[in-house]
């Protein structure tokens, strides 16, 4: 694999292709272009309030375009965003695709990927927050360089300047912002890379991500230590061997700190199968699911590439440690969390799929990787 050998990633076996489904009846075009969903319950930075179609704050040109011709998704109804006809012609065109030839000696690893950098940081979330300027804990963003609270999914279809390789990825990946304990200075990262994979022995059923697809990996309330051998914590390593536990840890336990070459890293899972019918969920997480040795479940039967963020931190632990900007109690590293909103150019993203993952072959940045 092309990066950092992380143990503990599941395999499981195979999927159903899904083409859509009937979802709830859509609300009035602007309400979707503006961005507004109802709050989902029980998140923790949510405000006492969203607005769903308010007037206050006018949706864009591109926005109301888009939801008005039905190209990428379709009005929010209660926290779901239906998936909209554009899905079915992006799978028709899937189906029908041939994969390209293989070239001598590419790998064996079903994945292709992105290698991003740092763009901008802002206190929005255009997931949870969306058209809610500042409402957020800070955010580093990387990817679409034109993300902030109100970007819709119209937005990164038409602003498309990206910090990520290859180009034909619009996507906005984003995480809580990572601080130095007693100076809180900010620490960003010196490379983001996203995969897109299978987590499986076979891909059975694979089909292409849709666009505008928006998801919610990790707890931004948990607050809980993250001591050696923790789950879900930052660990030592390079784009080779790395020590991954640390030659140290910080004074309260919970953060390592490596030796040379190494510096801070973090692992973050999605899951890999879609109910088909919806983009958007109210807590972000409910239309999609992970998938086990026995497929994908019945109620999200659809078979997606399962991105996953690898993060490299400038950074190589301290005595004092850091804290995240979702940290209430700054001392730990378990409110790590990341936001995908899925935006790629439909013939890159059914080709790589269809070349990389359905046939099970390692590609880069560019395609078929040698």
């Amino acid at each position: 694999m092309a990066g950092v050998a992380v143990a503990g990633i599941v395999v499981a076996a195979a999927a159903v292709y899904l083409t859509g489904g009937s979802g709830p009846e859509p609300a009035d075009a602007d309400t979707v272009a503006a961005g507004y969903a109802p709050a989902p319950s029980g998140q923790s930075d949510q405000p006492s309030a969203v607005p769903s179609g308010s007037a206050s704050t006018p949706p864009s040109a591109s926005a109301k375009a888009s939801a008005a011709a039905g190209a990428v998704e379709q009005a929010a109804v209660n926290g779901w965003i239906p998936v909209g006809s554009a899905w079915k012609a992006q799978a028709d065109a899937y189906q029908a695709l041939a994969i390209d030839p293989v070239p001598a000696g590419v790998g064996n690893l079903p994945e292709f990927r992105a290698d991003c950098q740092y763009s901008h940081s802002l206190a929005d979330d255009p997931i949870v927050f969306p058209g809610l300027a500042g409402a957020s804990h800070m955010h580093s963003f990387v990817g679409n360089k034109a993300v902030n609270a109100g970007t819709g999914s119209a937005d990164l279809t038409k602003f498309t300047a990206t910090t990520c390789k290859p180009v034909q990825d619009h996507s906005a990946y984003w995480v809580p912002t990572l601080y130095e304990n007693g100076t809180n200075k900010p620490v960003e990262t010196t490379g983001f890379r996203v995969y897109y994979r299978s987590l499986r022995s076979n891909s059975t059923g694979q089909m292409p991500m849709p666009n505008g697809l928006r998801m919610i990996a990790g707890d931004a309330k948990k607050q809980q230590p993250t001591p050696r051998g923790a789950t879900g914590q930052f660990y030592c390593a390079f784009y080779g061997p790395g020590d991954l536990d640390g030659v140290a840890r910080s004074t309260n336990g919970n953060w390592p700190i490596c030796g040379a070459p190494a510096t801070l890293h973090f692992m973050l899972q999605f899951p890999d199968c879609w109910d088909g019918k919806h983009l958007d969920s109210p807590n972000h997480k409910d239309h999609v699911a992970f998938g086990s040795g026995n497929g994908c479940p019945a109620s999200h039967p659809v078979r997606i590439p399962a991105i996953t963020f690898d993060i490299q931190y400038g950074a190589k632990g301290t005595q004092e440690g850091y804290y995240l900007s979702s940290d209430k109690e700054g001392k730990s590293a378990s409110s790590m969390h990341g936001d995908a909103f899925v935006m790629w150019d439909v013939a890159t993203m059914n080709k790589r799929t269809k070349n990389c993952v359905l046939q099970r072959r390692t590609c880069d940045n560019n395609g078929y990787q040698k």
